[in-house]
């Protein structure tokens, strides 16, 4: 089977700015979906003016945010920095959310630089008009190894809410398995496993999920060329908790457009932002991509393939760079 991936386009400006040809947005652009209302813009989610022509007409129910929370790390930002910048799209996340409303936002902590900047994070958030509401651990298959410490298997995923947001309940029965056993009682002389509580195999999902595969190369839903994607059963696990059909859920970074996705196939309308016009562009593919095949992602290909296949430029560049063959 043929397979013709991309690098992380993110740490390649060279190969993005080839790519920017076929993109159909630049920044202050917006792209309207006239099948399902989605909307993708492309610009910096902290200008509150380009947000503004994503909310024309009405707030969203609930955000689902997954920013670059490796700016310390790759020194673009020292704390202070990411702080203030962190505090600019907070205060648009808050305004253009309806006054009962629900925020999920990822964030990492680095081990090494005192679990920073998950701690920045939280002191902003003790600020603003959002309640703390959960700290939500997706559990990896596939950690990163190390030799001289604990392998990281998690990432870290912090529920918020604003008023009284819906949370569907019903919805959270989920394939989680039963995998701790302990014992609690004896009946007629026999120690009963807690399994017996209950017929079922499964668990509702509480606040540590083991279910759900991180995005590896192999899987379907895998877009070659970004980094960090995120599951799209996580997403859309959030969705059908915090928000109901047809209301309007929104990404300040959406990069792979796995919320565009989600939003997609649980029918709700997706407001989204990235300042990349490759990952916008990337994002409306995806979903024309699933439309067209009812595939979520490209697991031998990419976005840019029939764009890639047809520009000497690209191909020697992949070649040369990456020992890629097109």
């Amino acid at each position: 089977m043929l397979k013709h991936p991309l690098p992380r386009l993110d740490k390649d400006d060279e190969l993005r700015n080839l790519l920017l040809p076929y993109c159909r947005l630049k920044n202050g652009e917006i792209w309207k979906d006239k099948i399902a209302g989605h909307r993708i813009i492309c610009g910096d989610c902290t200008d509150e003016k380009i947000l503004s022509k994503l909310f024309t007409d009405h707030l969203g129910k609930l955000a689902i945010h997954d920013p670059p929370y490796n700016f310390i790390a790759f020194q673009k930002f020292d704390e202070y920095g990411f702080y203030q910048w962190c505090k600019k799209w907070i205060e648009l996340t808050d305004k253009f959310l309806d006054n009962n409303s629900s925020l999920y936002v990822w964030l990492g902590a680095e081990h090494k630089n005192f679990f920073q900047p998950f701690g920045i994070f939280l002191n902003l958030m003790s600020e603003t008009r959002f309640r703390s509401k959960n700290f939500i651990t997706l559990r990896n298959q596939r950690g990163f190894g190390t030799q001289k410490n604990w392998m990281s298997v998690r990432q870290e995923l912090l529920y918020f809410t604003k008023g009284k947001p819906v949370f569907n309940v019903e919805a959270e029965y989920t394939d989680i398995p039963k995998v701790l056993k302990g014992y609690y009682k004896t009946v007629n002389g026999l120690t009963t496993d807690n399994f017996e509580r209950s017929k079922s195999k499964n668990i509702r999902a509480g606040n540590v999920w083991i279910d759900i595969q991180q995005v590896f190369y192999r899987m379907e839903e895998n877009v070659n060329g970004c980094y960090a994607q995120k599951p799209l059963k996580a997403i859309e696990r959030i969705i059908i908790a915090s928000s109901n059909e047809n209301e309007i859920v929104f990404d300040f970074f959406l990069h792979s457009g796995t919320t565009l996705i989600a939003s997609e196939k649980l029918k709700r309308k997706c407001f989204s932002v990235d300042i990349d016009p490759v990952f916008c562009e990337i994002s409306i593919r995806r979903l024309e991509h699933f439309r067209k095949t009812g595939k979520t992602g490209w697991q031998n290909s990419n976005p840019f393939y029939s764009d890639i296949i047809n520009d000497k430029k690209i191909k020697a560049y992949l070649k040369s760079e990456y020992k890629i063959e097109y």
